[in-house]
């Protein structure tokens, strides 16, 4: 699905440097073609048998891999983020990033068995990493010199309208050429137009390197800050070597050992960032409500998106094995149905602003909006349980229900992810708010993590079952929330 927070984290703010924005909206454009693209076919690629070019995963392991890649692209961002601010620039974080990304997708074309699928999903999420912060710092700077005055605002609305029209028009296009290349050619030749995508993207990075904001190229780090990222970056390393390690020992196929060992580290980030921010010295007591307020809706987001994350694994999985994809006598690939989200998210997305802007002072508190999204993210959860129900005879459902499904997904999380990064911004501390920024972030990561645990249980539950269970728990969430909502809104002390 396409996350609504990806546009949130450009900010363009005018209209001096219209080539340079045409510039990035292609560059992303291109590269969220290249990123949705892969993710589309990448867990149907994992579980197809040997014998059809895939690697022959069990479903629940395909399913797993793909949640630990998620959590990895959002994990790595915030040492993408640092690399940037500190080292590089971002200009050069961002042209980098590309590299790594175009040859992770290359590796991924490459027909070589496992070692370099895993390669390749690796790289891809570290330059994916290097990049999103980068390009999205380049968008909001664009116009930081520009002078306040009239129709600035108008500006700054189009430019963010534009930005976001190319994350939606590559995430919606990406599965339609990938999904047809890789499921009716060959699953290698999908991945090879990812590569061709990013490349594409990367060459137009290159080429408008003088349309780019004017900010200083390389920035200033402090003395010891190469120091920490290596210790940082070489502990997190050893971290998951030791973990995946005792994994091995303990019995656990190599696979599942890295999976455990990146869900534990996705864990363990979080919580040591929370209780950093909770000892800071000097932290006022309303910073410390409001901090205690946040990891209640860090705890609701990290539900929703470990649910909303299987949308592109077990539910394509499932998409792959019971519906009915005959059109006009054509069976059309699997694959296209992750096209659905960011079509939705194209309509959705300015209704949804129009019709907050339309509430005002009526519209529903955080914890209500965060309500809402869980319970319609269950509300979609059960309707895939009814399909599950449907197939359970071993025939083929239609695909309204997955049409159905993913509609209701995404106005579900209309309701929470716009909602989430706005409240995140005005529940920080001064002090932290870039840091809870990252911990927003952090929480996509933690669902995907999760998601790749709680997949395992489809191996026990029959697919209706299987949803229902997710649908209830979403749902059981969500009356938690509305139940809290007076004592959230003590919390936030003024943040509704």
């Amino acid at each position: 699905m396409v996350k609504t927070e990806e546009a949130a984290r450009a900010r363009p703010t005018g209209g001096r440097h219209p080539r340079g924005l045409l510039t990035l909206w292609s560059v992303e454009m291109w590269e969220r073609f290249s990123f949705y693209g892969m993710r589309a076919i990448l867990v149907l690629f994992l579980a197809a048998p040997v014998g059809n070019g895939g690697l022959g995963l069990a479903p629940h392991t395909a399913a797993a891999v793909f949640g630990v890649y998620g959590a990895l692209v959002n994990l790595l961002a915030l040492p993408g983020g640092w690399l940037a601010d500190r080292l590089w620039g971002s200009y050069r974080a961002v042209v980098r990033g590309g590299v790594v990304i175009t040859a992770g997708h290359t590796v991924l074309a490459i027909p070589a068995g496992a070692a370099f699928t895993y390669t390749g999903l690796v790289l891809v999420a570290i330059g994916t990493g290097l990049l999103k912060p980068g390009i999205s710092t380049l968008v909001g700077r664009l116009y930081d010199a520009e002078d306040v005055g009239e129709g600035r605002a108008a500006r700054r609305d189009a430019g963010f309208s534009l930005f976001y029209m190319g994350i939606s028009l590559g995430a919606f296009a990406a599965p339609l050429v990938t999904g047809f290349l890789g499921e009716r050619v060959d699953w290698h030749a999908g991945f090879g137009a990812a590569a061709v995508g990013m490349l594409l993207g990367l060459l137009l990075c290159v080429r408008g390197r003088d349309r780019m904001p004017d900010a200083p190229d390389r920035p200033v780090a402090s003395p010891g800050a190469p120091r920490r990222a290596l210790l940082a970056v070489g502990g997190a390393v050893v971290f998951l070597a030791g973990v995946s390690a005792v994994a091995v020992l303990w019995g656990q196929p190599l696979t599942q050992a890295v999976v455990q060992a990146v869900t534990l580290l996705t864990i363990a980030v979080p919580v040591v960032w929370f209780a950093v921010m909770f000892r800071a010295p000097g932290l006022a007591p309303v910073d410390r409500r409001r901090l205690t307020a946040y990891v209640w809706i860090f705890l609701a987001a990290t539900v929703f998106w470990m649910i909303a994350e299987q949308g592109g694994s077990l539910i394509s999985l499932f998409a792959r094995d019971h519906v009915d994809r005959t059109l006009f006598g054509w069976e059309f690939p699997t694959s296209w149905f992750q096209s659905l989200g960011p079509l939705y998210s194209i309509v959705l997305a300015t209704a949804f602003a129009a019709l907050w802007l339309r509430l005002g002072e009526r519209q529903p508190s955080t914890a209500a909006k965060f309500a809402l999204g869980l319970l319609g993210l269950g509300l979609a959860t059960l309707i895939m349980a009814g399909a599950g129900w449907a197939a359970a005879d071993g025939g083929r459902v239609s695909p309204l229900w997955l049409v159905v499904a993913f509609f209701v997904q995404i106005m579900a999380e209309m309701c929470l992810s716009p909602t989430g990064l706005s409240v995140t911004t005005r529940l920080a501390p001064t002090r932290f708010a870039n840091q809870i920024m990252s911990l927003w972030f952090l929480s996509v990561a933690l669902g995907s993590a999760l998601s790749a645990q709680v997949v395992r249980l489809s191996t026990v539950w029959m697919p209706g079952t299987y949803f229902a269970m997710l649908g209830a728990a979403a749902m059981l969430c969500a009356a938690a929330l509305a139940l809290s909502r007076a004592r959230l809104r003590r919390l936030m002390r003024g943040v509704g």
